[in-house]
């Protein structure tokens, strides 16, 4: 759930920085043919056998609390209000980060053909489909852990490469 309620709000940002920064004369991409019913289907299903949904499962209630923090920062009178609030406006709003599903099963069904999505819930239903959606997010993990580890050593590397070039110049760091 951190990790949507880091990535929505970039997310948001960044199209919005994209929206404003293209000129209104800019030529738009051709117009993809609209995805079939069969791949907003199939899609939907390889959606739901990743269980997907709950990379957004909190996104409602975690985007109230990241904004009524925000607005407290900046009311700081109003922080009973704001807090009483938030539930209120919580409930409101529940149920949206479906949205977040409905635009995930577009972007599948308009990377792929409906016959690819249609052998890729094939593929997933297979044991090897089910042992990759069991192992993935341990995998991804990992990697990511191999990513970090990588990472902090090189950083190591990369600051002695600094050090070395400066003492060339007589300089210590």
């Amino acid at each position: 759930m951190k990790s949507v309620l880091k990535i929505v709000p970039a997310a948001c940002l960044a199209i919005a920085l994209a929206l404003g920064a293209a000129p209104a004369t800019a030529q738009q991409p051709p117009a993809q043919p609209a995805p079939t019913p069969g791949a907003i289907a199939a899609a939907k299903e390889i959606l739901t056998l990743k269980n997907a949904s709950a990379m957004y499962a909190g996104a409602v209630p975690g985007m109230v609390e990241k904004v009524k923090a925000t607005l407290i920062g900046q009311n700081l009178n109003y922080q009973k209000d704001l807090n009483e609030v938030a539930p209120i406006v919580a409930k409101q709003l529940a149920g949206r980060e479906s949205e977040i599903g409905d635009g995930m099963v577009g972007v599948y069904a308009g990377e792929f053909t409906e016959q690819e999505l249609k052998d890729l819930v094939v593929f997933y239903k297979s044991p090897l489909g089910q042992k990759l959606l069991t192992n993935e997010p341990k995998a991804i993990n990992l990697s990511m852990q191999v990513m970090n580890a990588w990472a902090q050593n090189f950083s190591e590397v990369v600051a002695s490469a600094f050090r070395a070039e400066m003492k060339k110049r007589g300089k210590e760091i």
